[in-house]
């Protein structure tokens, strides 16, 4: 490694070097918090700092073109760091409350997020699968973080078996891929591919065997239906900040691998795959939305929330995958939209839950105005954003997946139709929940306890963004049109 490549890889480096001194700290100072804290997030904010300025001035490329450094990575990394920061935030109480360690938590969290880094930017097959691999692994310790509650040890042997599949189906298709374009370099993919469209040469048993591998790997990771009844036992289990993490981290950091290999390497191929994903995007939006419709329980009901709005920007990718930008530029606006309105949620609800014994069933919400009028009015927020209703960023991120849908035309125009329609059902489910924090008379004696400066910072800064990416969606849209743009 030269010089010029750990100036690319700096921010990578730096958040790999901050799960390190996390570490450390926690080893110098044991068991407490405020150290590790201060680590973490000054830490985040200078892999943050080096994210904007690495990336700030053009194109670049470390270890022989392998990894890149382009306007879709920057705005992916400080998506991660927001993410990071965001549930470093809110888990303090959460955890200090049952008796788990701040510190590693922060660690184990650090680490997956440098995992997602790697995957944003990777530029080689290879690169690409070992960002995957770094980003999930840390994923199932979160998920089975409570070693005490069967619900989260059961939730995350569920989640590492169906992802290790996933993964390793993944990884078979990247073999068929390979193997028959004899490079792993996903430019170079993407010409070999072209050639072989460019001569009118049908698809090869072999690519059409790779493609639907790596197809079925990245649904899993996603959760699209029907690859994801993972889901809903993951999120009702893990422990409710985790819970969070685990609903919009792995989800965007999918979806940049979904960009990088499909909307670049295998790119020559979009009108055999494109089919598959329209016929996805369908039945996700759709089933998730039917599922949330019964449940009682508010961790699982957003679990199959969440498998829906994969759906929703599946969306997206089906429109740029007919050669829509606005397609891709429309995915990307709704990945930010959607960590911070979800992030918020799952907050609140972390803060319900602080302490121990209280269920995130329904009725843990009646009256939740009376006891804590602020949680109240920011879970409607947030829900009210989720549901898609203006002038939220909710509701700009489901607009601009339609509007690109629509300007696509044929079989996608109906897509956009049924987008629409789920979005209608889906505020039945969403507008369930205030009404019992509003309308409903609290169920026994839940006492009130305090929450720290943290989590009202975070839920501040959660509120702020999904405010003003709803009332001033330009901020956005600039950035994110770049993005789209470095993709081509």
């Amino acid at each position: 490694m030269n010089f010029s490549d750990a100036v690319t890889l700096a921010p990578f480096i730096a958040a790999i070097l901050v799960a390190a001194s996390i570490i450390v700290v926690d080893f110098i100072a044991p068991g407490r918090k405020v150290p590790a804290l201060a680590v973490t997030f000054i830490g985040l904010a200078l892999v943050a700092v080096l994210v904007v300025l690495t990336g700030h001035d053009g194109k670049f490329t470390a270890f022989n073109g392998s990894y890149v450094v382009d306007p879709l990575t920057t705005f992916l990394d400080v998506l991660f760091v927001s993410i990071a920061a965001l549930t470093v935030a809110f888990a303090p109480d959460y955890l200090e409350e049952r008796k788990l360690p701040v510190a590693e938590f922060n660690a184990v969290l650090v680490f997956a997020m440098s995992g997602a880094m790697l995957l944003a930017g990777s530029a080689d097959l290879l690169v690409l699968f070992l960002g995957l691999e770094l980003m999930v692994l840390p994923g199932y310790v979160l998920a089975g973080y409570h070693k005490q509650d069967g619900f989260s040890t059961e939730g995350a042997i569920k989640y590492f078996l169906l992802g290790s599949f996933s993964s390793a189906i993944f990884l078979f298709g990247l073999a068929f891929v390979w193997g028959l374009t004899g490079t792993t370099r996903i430019a170079e993919v993407s010409t070999i591919l072209g050639s072989i469209v460019a001569g009118a040469a049908p698809l090869s048993p072999g690519l059409g065997m790779g493609l639907a591998f790596l197809t079925t790997g990245v649904a899993f990771k996603i959760a699209a239906v029907p690859f994801h009844y993972w889901t809903p036992d993951a999120y009702q289990g893990s422990p409710t900040p985790v819970t969070g993490y685990l609903s919009v981290g792995p989800k965007v950091a999918a979806f940049a691998l979904i960009i990088r290999l499909f909307g670049q390497a295998l790119w020559p191929l979009a009108a055999d795959w494109n089919v598959v994903v329209m016929v996805l995007a369908a039945l996700t939006m759709t089933l998730g939305n039917l599922v949330a419709l019964t449940q009682d329980n508010v961790k699982r009901m957003l679990a199959y929330s969440s498998i829906a709005h994969t759906g929703y920007m599946l969306v997206g990718l089906a429109a740029f995958g007919a050669g829509k930008i606005q397609g891709m530029e429309g995915l990307l606006y709704y990945s930010a939209a959607y960590v911070f309105m979800n992030l918020g949620a799952f907050a609140v609800i972390a803060a319900i839950q602080k302490r121990s014994g209280v269920t995130s069933n329904l009725s843990s919400f009646a009256g939740l105005v009376r006891r804590e009028p602020g949680l109240a009015l920011l879970l409607t927020l947030f829900l009210l954003s989720l549901t898609g209703i203006p002038p939220t960023a909710g509701f700009f991120g489901k607009f601009y997946v339609i509007l690109a849908a629509v300007q696509a035309g044929g079989w996608l125009t109906a897509l956009a139709i049924l987008a629409v329609l789920n979005a209608a059902v889906a505020a039945f489910y969403y507008l369930r929940v205030v009404v019992y924090m509003f309308m409903r008379d609290p169920v026994g004696d839940i006492p009130v306890m305090p929450h720290g400066r943290l989590v009202w910072t975070g839920l501040a800064v959660a509120t702020v963004m999904t405010i003003v990416l709803g009332l001033f969606p330009s901020v956005l849209l600039d950035i994110v049109g770049n993005a789209a743009a470095a993709i081509g």
